[in-house]
Formats: structure tokens, sequence, C-alpha cells
């Protein structure tokens, strides 16, 4: 058999849809987050006729098991079976959609180089949007949530506790993106911020999902928080997640 015959180039994979935009009169280039290929971007040919099997299975946020055959810039999609229909209900709701466009944009950052961790960012991320559809807790706090543990998984995990710095037993009252969250005295640079030591405590729950801690938490401590974690996302990210602007906080 020919090693670039359409059998030996066709794969499976499990994904969930990134974006989507326009090739053409009815197909459709699809960025993908699979779990076992990291991210791939793929032709879905028709989708966009009215007629088109599986066009629905390729909206943004949705989760399928995929058949794709491997091309020389972009892989074609063959096949599409439903896995997780998040979709709808998230497009349904302008405050989940907006927190869902800022974790597939976020999720895409993470993974259009490091390839190594793309099998735990793409389970974290459908973890994500499967408890955003359900609404298991307010859209804001599992935005920060998964963005925190997001950049855990790429190697940037926040401490706030003990310093970031110099390691010294906490908790401390400023905060550093910079650093790496929390920094005693010594570290502090100057003009860090200065949390509540409750918007802290929230921070800590949110990245050990600690959510009986985070659903009682006040509104004011949970708009310190989300500041904290966008400055410490595009510090670390080095560009602006341009999807952050859209999000509505309380």
């Amino acid at each position: 058999m020919s090693r670039n015959s359409f059998a030996v180039r066709t794969y499976r994979d499990d994904a969930v849809v990134l974006r989507t935009h326009k090739l053409g009169e009815a197909d459709r280039i699809i960025t993908l987050l699979t779990r076992n290929h990291g991210q791939i971007r793929a032709v879905a040919k028709g989708v966009r006729r009215t007629s088109s099997k599986f066009g629905a299975r390729l909206e943004p946020f949705m989760v399928a098991d995929l058949q794709l055959v491997s091309g020389r810039s972009l892989d074609i999609v063959t096949q599409a079976v439903s896995k997780g229909s998040y979709g709808g209900k998230i497009a349904a709701d302008y405050d989940r959609y907006t927190v869902a466009a800022v974790m597939t944009e976020t999720a895409e950052r993470l993974t259009d180089v490091d390839g190594e961790a793309a099998t735990a960012q793409y389970l974290l991320l459908v973890g994500a949007l499967a408890s955003l559809s359900r609404g298991d807790h307010a859209p804001g706090l599992i935005l920060d949530s998964y963005l925190l543990r997001a950049l855990a998984t790429g190697g940037w995990a926040p401490s706030f506790t003990d310093c970031a710095r110099c390691g010294a037993t906490g908790p401390h009252s400023a905060f550093s993106a910079a650093l790496g969250g929390a920094v005693c005295h010594a570290c502090r640079p100057p003009g860090s911020p200065s949390p509540a030591a409750e918007t802290m405590e929230l921070l800590a729950a949110l990245l050990s999902g600690q959510w009986a801690a985070a659903d009682v938490s006040a509104p004011q401590h949970r708009r310190e928080a989300a500041g904290l974690v966008a400055v410490y996302l595009q510090w670390h990210l080095e560009r602006t997640v341009r999807s952050l602007k859209h999000l509505e906080r309380a």
C-alpha cells in the first residue's frame, strides 16, 4: 500500500472546536484542539450547506469524535460524531459565550507552539466548557479557574500563599504577575498591588478547585481576582487575549 494512500493518511481523534472561518462558498477552516494530536487546522467541506450532515457538530465549543485525512497544509474532516454538544447552551447566553471565547482563545495560544501538554489542555478545556454549559458555577469563576489551571498546566503555576520569588512562608499581601503571584515585603517590586486577603484566598480556591469556598465569595473579591488573573494571563502569554475585552464583569 502506498505511504501516501488515503487509508494511510486517515486518522481519528477527539477534538474541541476552537474557532472557524469561512472558506469559499460552502467550506470552513476549523482550528481544533485534539486529545492526541495537539492543535490542528482542517477543512470541513460543504459544512455551510443546509444539507450538511455534520455542520452543526463543527461549531465553536463543540466536542466531537472526528475522522480526518492528513494533508500538506490542512487536514480534511471526513466524519464527525458529537461527543459534547456544548455550543448551543453557551451561545444562547452572552456571559457564557464571552467566557467560552476567552477559554478557546487561551487554549489556542497555549497549544500553538507547545504540543507536549496538549492532552492535558484538551481535557481541561472540555471539562470547563461542560461545566459552563451546565451552569455549575458563575461563568466568571469558571473562567478564572480554567485560566489559572491552564497556565499551571503550561508551566506557569502561580503561588497565592508563599512568596513566588524566595519561598517565604505566606500568606503575603502583595501580588506580582512577573514574579509568579504572591510576594513577600522583601521581594515586592515597587507599585505591586495589594489584594485583599479574601481575594488571594479566592484565587487559591479557584486554582485548586475548592468550589465550596469559591461559590460563596463576595462580588468585590471576584472582581479583584478577575483583574489579577487577566494581568497574569497576558503577562505570561506575552500578548493580548483579544476576547477579554468583550467580558462583562459584574
